[in-house]
Parts: C-alpha cells; structure tokens; sequence
C-alpha cells in the first residue's frame, strides 16, 4: 500500500490523467452504444412460469405483454366516442411492436363499464413489457395522446406503459449532494477538504455507469440497476475519500510532510477502505449463489460500482491529496500548527468525553440501545412481499389514472386478472377445463371467470379470471393458493390436466415465495463470510460474531423503517409514494447492501481499536481511543450517507424511494446507536475476551493486516 500512495502522489499528473479518459472514454462509449437493460425475471420450474409457456405456444398473439388503453367519457356515453376510440385502436394495431388491439366495441360489452362512462381496448404487445424498448411503447401513447379530447380522457394502464412512465434519474439528488457538501465543509472546515470525496465520488460513479451500460448488452441487467449502482457508489464512495482525507489531515497535523501524511492515511486507513471494499463486494456477490438470473446483473452492476470507487479512494484521491497538498487543512489549522507546532495523537474532545461516558457506563448503555434497536425492528414482523401495482403510482402519472379508473369501472381486481391456463391432450383434458371454468364462477374472491378459450391447435385453453381484490392484496394471494390447491386438484384428479396459473400478479406472487425461500441460504452464506474476513483481519472470535449480531439488528431495523413507511404508510405522503407490498426482491439486494455498509463501519472503527490494542495492549484503552479517534468521522460518514441516501428517496421510482429509505434509515441507526454506543459498550464488557484467538487457529489461518501502525507506514 505503500509503494501505491507513494507511486500516486508523485505521479499525480499521470494518475489524474488516466483516470480523465477513463471517464471521458467510458462515457462516450456509453452514448455512442446505449443501454439495453431489461427486467427479466426468469423463474424456471414455478407455477406462473408453465403458465406463461403453454399460452404463448397456444396464444402466441395473447403471450406478449398485455396492456390496456383507457377511455372515460366526460360527456355522454362511451358510445358517443366510437368512431374516436375505433380509429386510435386501427392506429395502434399498425405500430409494429402490437400483435392485436380488441376494442371495446368488438364481442359485447364486458370491455365497457355498467354505467357506460367508462371503457377500455387491450393492446397485445409482440413480446413481454421487459424486452419492450421505449421506442417501441412510446408510438401507442403518441396515438392516444392525439385522440384525448376535453371530452375524451385517455390513459395508459400496464407493464409496458408503467415502464415508459417510470421516472428516470433521482430529481432531488442534487440537494443530497448540496447537504453532503455542506456537513463536509462542517467537519473539515476547509473548500479543499469538502470538494475531494465529492469530486471521487462523482468520477468514480460515472464511470462505473457508463460501464453497467456497456455491461447491459452482454448481460441482463435490471433497469433499476444503474440508479441503486449510484445510490451506493456515491455513499461508499464518499464515506472511503472521507476516512483517507481524515486520516491525511491528522498526519499533517502530527508534523508529517504531506508525502507521508498520504502514505500513512493510504497505508492505514487505505487498507481499511480494501478491506471494507471488499467486504461490500463479496456481500453483493453473495446474491450469485440464489441462482436466479434478475439478480445477476444487478449483484454484478453494484459490485463494479463499488470496485471502481474503491480503487479511485486508492489512487485517483492520493494524486489529488498531491495537488492539494496542506490546503486540506484550514487557514485556521494551518496557523496553529505553524505557532504551536504537532497535536498529541489524542485531543480532548466532544467524542473523547462520550468515549469515556461508554467506558463508565457499558452495561446500562447496551440495555438502552438494544431497547431501541428492537423498538425499530417490530414493523419487520408484518413484512408482506409482492409487487406494488400502479395503485402506488404518483396520483398525477398515467398509469395510476388508468388504473383507478379501471377500479372504479370494474373492480379493483381488474387490473391484476389471472390466466389459468391448461394443456389439452385429449376430450377428457377438455371437458376438465369446461369443469373448472364453471366451478370458478360465483366464487367468493371471483369477480368474473370468462367463458373457456380453446387455441387454434386445440392444444391449450385458458381461462381468464378477475379477482374481486386488488392484485397486491392478500386476498389475491390466497385466491391464486386456493386455484391451485383445491380448485384445480378437484376438477383433475382423473384426467390430470397439467393446469397452472398465470398472470403478471401470479409472477409476482411466485416471485416472492421463491425469493423468501433463499434468504436463510443467502443470510447464512454472507454472515459466514462477513465473520470468516473479520476473524482473519482481527485474530479474533468475539468481534465477528458481534459484528453478525449488528449486521442483523441494522437489517431488522431498516426492514422495520420500510415496512412503516411503505406498506403502513407512516410519513410516505411526504415523499409521494403509495402504500403496498414491499418488492418481493429488495429484501435480498437491501440484506447485500446492508451487510457490507454495516461491515464498512465494523472495519472502520475495530480496525482503529485494533491498531492501538497492538500498540498498548490494553483493551479498555484500545476502545476508549479508537472510539475517540474514529467517532467524529464516523458520524460525518453516516451524515453523508444519510444525505445521499434520503435523496434518492424523494421524487424517483417507488422501488428506489424503498432502498434510499431502508438504507439510510439503517445507516442512520448503524451509526449513532449500533457503532457509536453498543458495539464499544459491548467490548467494554467483553474485556479481553475480544482479542481471544486460539493458538491453533492462528497457526492455520493467513495473517491479514488492515491498520499498520503509523509508524511502519511512514517508513519508505
């Protein structure tokens, strides 16, 4: 590391150089190829996957994305509007991108509402709404939009329009980074200080961009990827320039040329920042052994991101701390160290007295922060996975319109309707449909199962049914449970038809349970791996185990705060985002997330402690002053992350809005409860017992050093 920071600072020129055409290079790349990223969500051997085959090998008109345009009259009757609404369907069924548009005026009425006020045309897309580009959506909505009349309201309900609708970019970003800034310039006191770890951040996060781009058309990365790979690479990337720039004005204000005041901060808490890197990569990774395919790109996408941030804090940060040389310090600084010469390696300060008040009081702090850590953690327990509808959509936006006037024309469970679809061998297989698709009417959760349709083939028939439940209910969920546990089994238990149900809520559904069913699996990989990184860099037992406890505390409290605000709606008014299921795969990526930022802040403040239990040998003095070293920068790390993760909650996409809120939130109580009172009152309480590491396992196990004493790194 040190031949590293030395190699940066002294070659700063072509250091700053290179890291300039990446950007330019990366980014003119990425114009000139665009991006392809898509939201494929594979599912091989679920239930509303065989669904999906048998009716696109029957239906392969009906297999694509099914959408709707709808029609509210605000004079008269639907039927005063036919000749409109016929010429916008033969419009769309021109765009080549729709297989078939059936209008409300064609096979009777059930397209119309009883009242007549309120219609809607189903636009069968070519393929499914996540391999749809823009351009091939955006013609059917230029259609409609010419036809809206002051008469005549039309909108646009669906997968396909939800995606063309989806808001690009976080809009309130910019005060996130203008908030950063400013608790920056609070805790260094000087512009030279403040504009590094933006300017870093920023550079790296672009380049990992324009780089997930180009990565999207050879791998398939979720549209939502790109944005989460920002959202954290602006954290991490911010909080890694944070502690080397720290670390760096500390050494200078021990007497160190600014050479040595980099190699030391790059030597010391550099390792910190590759370990902790590290940590939140192979914790991002660690969704690759779910098996599933979404997950892939995005685990891929968020890893790079953080890669390249971590290796801009390593090279590109030390050739600018070059540049800047002692103007990272104050004015103020830079005259009291030429009057009064170095500080003592520990100030009396607002964090040395709260250090000492953890040391007092371990026992009756730990109490207090577990109380309140818990507390946070009980909305958890009511976590429903699904997928919010367009029921959630901003109330101004096309796709929330279309969807309650579909409500209000024809139910709620409207827009989330069910395909039961079955495969058709023989009259006996047939016959079995015919049962089922009587049986289903008149159900209790049925609003309306239509008349049976056979394929052309006569191979697959399917029966198309809309639940009287809105598609992110559980009364929904449990309807599509009891189709396919007692419905289905009742009708073929002698001709046994293979009969599965379908449905974009039926995908979601499946979604969800398949996704619960790998947690432990994935919690239980990255724990294991978290504890076996701690053990090596630490030579102890204790600590990685504490660390697990707190990684799991931080993920239950953020789960807590998102369920809140999401799904109880508690404040979610304030960032326009509507109540309902929480995204069946945040739980997997956010525990990812979660577990490395949670490990960042476990590194960062052990490490410290780590380095003065080697240099005193006294546990309790170890703590004291790594806690008192390490909390103002702490603090200032998690303020920052707070800033950059709430404003990716205000203003963007919903899924978004969950992550910026769920990590913040636990950023927020990592930081001033987790690591700032019960990690350090707990090791007060554990004694030595947190360095124990059997002679056995040490001799078996490689030696990992993450600090280096200051004096080691200063020596060249």
């Amino acid at each position: 590391m040190k031949s590293l920071a030395r190699f940066a600072y002294r070659r700063r020129w072509l250091i700053l150089a290179i890291w300039v055409v990446l950007f330019l290079g990366m980014n003119a790349l990425s114009q000139t190829f665009g991006n392809a990223y898509a939201n494929t969500f594979n599912l091989p051997g679920t239930n509303s996957t065989h669904a999906l085959k048998l009716l696109q090998s029957g239906f392969k008109s009906k297999s694509g994305d099914v959408d709707e345009i709808v029609f509210q009259t605000r004079t008269g009757t639907i039927a005063s509007h036919k000749k409109v609404i016929l010429a916008l369907d033969r419009r769309v069924e021109k765009v080549p991108s729709v297989a078939n548009v059936v209008s409300p005026f064609v096979g009777g009425s059930l397209q119309i509402s009883p009242n007549g006020k309120i219609a809607y045309s189903v636009v069968y897309f070519t393929t499914q709404g996540y391999k749809l580009k823009n351009a091939q959506i955006q013609p059917v909505v230029n259609a409609g939009e010419s036809a809206r009349s002051a008469s005549l309201n039309i909108q646009f309900a669906g997968n396909a329009f939800e995606q063309l609708a989806a808001q690009k970019g976080s809009p309130d970003l910019i005060y996130g980074l203008i908030l950063t800034a400013i608790v920056l310039f609070l805790a260094f006191g000087s512009l030279f200080s403040m504009v590094l770890p933006l300017l870093v951040a920023i550079s790296a996060v672009g380049i990992a961009t324009a780089s997930t781009t180009l990565l999207s058309h050879t791998l398939s990365i979720a549209t939502f990827a790109p944005l989460l790979g920002s959202l954290i690479g602006l954290g991490v990337g911010i909080d890694y320039a944070l502690f080397i720039v720290t670390r760096s004005r500390q050494g200078l204000k021990r007497g160190l040329s600014p050479e040595d005041a980099v190699v030391t901060a790059v030597n010391t808490s550099g390792r910190a920042v590759l370990f902790a890197g590290s940590t939140v990569c192979i914790a991002l990774l660690g969704m690759l052994v779910l098996q599933l395919s979404f997950l892939y790109g995005v685990a891929i996408a968020a890893s790079l991101t953080v890669l390249i941030t971590m290796f801009a804090s390593l090279t590109l940060l030390p050739s600018l701390l070059g540049f800047w040389g002692t103007h990272i310090l104050s004015r103020r600084e830079r005259r009291s160290l030429a009057a009064h010469g170095p500080e003592p390696i520990v100030t009396n300060s607002r964090w040395q007295r709260w250090a000492n008040t953890v040391t007092k009081h371990p026992r009756k702090l730990s109490l207090v922060a577990l109380i309140a850590i818990v507390l946070i953690c009980i909305p958890f327990f009511s976590l429903h996975l699904g997928s919010s509808d367009a029921g959630t959509d901003p109330a101004t936006s096309t796709t929330r319109q279309a969807y309650d006037l579909l409500a209000t024309g024809f139910g709620p469970g409207f827009n989330g309707p069910l395909q039961v679809v079955g495969a058709i061998h023989n009259a006996k297989d047939e016959a079995t449909m015919v049962s089922l698709d009587q049986k289903l009417q008149g159900k209790p959760d049925v609003a309306v199962a239509a008349p049976l349709q056979i394929s052309k083939s006569g191979k697959v028939a399917v029966i198309y049914v809309v639940p009287k439940s809105s598609p992110d209910s559980r009364v929904t969920e449990n309807l599509i449970a009891t189709i396919r546990n007692d419905y289905i089994p009742a009708v073929d238990a002698t001709s046994h038809t293979g009969i599965y149900v379908g449905g974009l809520t039926a995908i979601f559904v499946d979604f969800a349970q398949v996704f619960t069913s790998k947690i432990p699996l994935f919690i239980g990989v990255i724990v294991f791996l978290g504890c076996l990184l701690l053990m090596l860099a630490f030579r102890s037992i204790v600590i990685p185990l504490t660390a697990a406890a707190m990684n799991i505390f931080a993920a239950g409290a953020s789960f807590g705060l998102v369920v809140a605000v999401f799904q109880w709606g508690w404040g979610s008014s304030l960032i326009n985002a509507g109540t309902g299921p929480i995204e069946s795969f945040l739980p997997t990526i956010m525990i990812a997330i979660l577990f490395g930022l949670s490990m960042d802040y476990q590194v960062f403040l052990v490490s410290r402690m780590h380095e003065e239990w080697l240099n005193t040998g006294s546990n309790e003095e170890a703590i004291n002053r790594g806690q008192a070293n390490t909390g103002r920068v702490i603090s200032a790390a998690a303020l920052i992350m707070i800033c950059v993760f709430f404003s990716f909650a205000v203003g963007g996409q919903r899924i978004i809005a969950e992550f910026g809120i769920g990590l913040g939130g636990a950023v927020l109580m990592d930081a001033f409860i987790l690591r700032t009172i019960l990690v350090p009152a707990l090791m007060h309480f554990f004694g030595d017992a947190n360095w124990y590491f059997p002679k056995w396992l040490d001799r078996i196990t490689p030696h990992v050093a993450v600090e280096a004493t200051e004096e080691a790194a200063v020596n060249p």
